[in-house]
């Protein structure tokens, strides 16, 4: 019966054993070695500003056109009988250059017809004079008053004198006329288009080409209506444009004016409209080795020249947000700076009043990025932990104990 009982207690007998080696066990255990746990430090790069003095330029666009052209026309009529080798599409011509003739023939025979009606009429206009001559003499007895102006030939010498200028008249109309069978340049340009071809009749008015000036060309260049405070005038000749353009595969630039505005507002695109000017864009009177002309029709990106302003800090566009910099002390700690915005274009903006030469200013951004936060300047050492935890007691380093 014992040995029946033992055998079966036995496995109550091994599990209070286990029971009490766990006890054991566990009343003997070390507790762990508790140590800091460390958050990693942002790493940030960062920019030191410096103030200066920068004139705050307008960027804008435009196409080159020219300040003067026109359409060469016809004041007479009659058939084509030369065409210059200059007058065609592209062709750069001088001032008085002769570009077609018309054929002068019946305006030459109308000139000799005036100049003959002209004689006959200063000839008939002698003759009165000498008859008015003998009428005085004959009436020097006169003993009846004055002599009537009939009998002194006056109105006939009037009448005389009358066709002798209408005669002057005429040959005048006649050698315009045949002057006008020459159509000549009227200023120093280049040809646009050509309509007429050798041979063909014309009538009066008719229109035979375009013709550029050269002398001056003219670019439209738009601005918003609140950059116009930062010009000096807008009327002002000695506010500089820099005007640039890809031609034949490099950057050219060209120096320029703002001569003008057009003073209203563009009802399309709420834009103002100011007018540039560049002389001798084809560099007919001065040729520059390595330059190239600037075309009618290019487009061409410009630079305004703006007020010149003292303690400006230019930073890249991508640093300010929401008129927010983040500055980073000589002790590595974060500061979120609101900071005042005179300008921005599409790469930098301009600040002013707001930092100090010295400064910096980070450049890299991250995630609850907040005023106290330490941060590692990219390139420089580690401060220690101990002075790390003293300097900044609103730091995200903390010791936690891992059980």
């Amino acid at each position: 019966m014992m040995k029946t009982l033992l055998r079966r207690l036995s496995p109550f007998f091994i599990l209070l054993l286990f029971v009490l080696g766990a006890a054991l066990l566990m009343q003997t255990k070390e507790a762990p070695e508790q140590k800091a746990e460390e958050i990693p430090v942002p790493i940030v790069d960062v920019l030191q500003v410096t103030q200066q003095t920068v004139s705050l330029n307008l960027p804008s666009y435009g196409v080159v056109t020219p300040k003067y052209k026109t359409q060469l026309v016809t004041e007479v009529q009659g058939r084509l009988l030369t065409i210059s080798a200059n007058f065609v599409a592209g062709g750069i011509v001088k001032k008085g250059e002769q570009l077609a003739q018309i054929e002068p023939s019946d305006y030459e025979a109308d000139l000799m017809q005036a100049d003959a009606t002209l004689a006959q009429a200063t000839a008939a206009l002698n003759e009165e004079i000498a008859r008015g001559e003998v009428a005085k003499i004959e009436f020097k007895g006169y003993d009846k008053g004055l002599p009537p102006e009939l009998g002194l030939r006056i109105p006939q010498l009037k009448k005389e004198q009358a066709n002798v200028k209408y005669a002057q008249a005429a040959l005048a109309r006649a050698q315009r006329n045949l002057e006008r069978t020459v159509i000549r340049a009227p200023f120093d340009g280049i040809i646009k288009a050509r309509n007429v071809d050798l041979g063909q009749y014309v009538s009066l008015g008719t229109n035979l080409g375009e013709l550029y000036d050269t002398s001056i060309a003219e670019i439209r260049l738009p601005i918003s209506n609140d950059d116009l405070a930062y010009l000096e005038s807008v009327d002002n000749p000695d506010t500089e444009v820099t005007l640039s353009a890809s031609l034949a595969g490099k950057n050219n630039s060209w120096q320029g004016n703002i001569v003008r505005s057009e003073g209203v507002i563009d009802a399309e695109n709420r834009m103002v409209y100011l007018v540039a000017e560049i002389k001798d864009p084809y560099l007919r009177a001065n040729k520059v080795v390595g330059s190239l002309p600037l075309k009618y029709g290019a487009f061409v990106n410009a630079i305004i020249k703006g007020r010149t302003v003292d303690g400006i800090v230019k930073l890249p566009r991508h640093v300010v947000r929401n008129d927010q910099v983040v500055l980073v002390n000589d002790k590595n700690i974060v500061e979120i700076r609101h900071v005042n915005v005179v300008r921005s274009d599409l790469e930098s903006v301009f600040i002013k009043d707001s930092l100090k030469t010295g400064e910096r200013v980070a450049t890299t951004h991250f995630n609850n990025m907040a005023n106290g936060q330490l941060v590692k300047v990219l390139g420089e050492a580690a401060l220690p932990i101990n002075m790390q935890t003293e300097d900044t007691p609103e730091s995200s380093l903390a010791a936690t104990e891992v059980k």
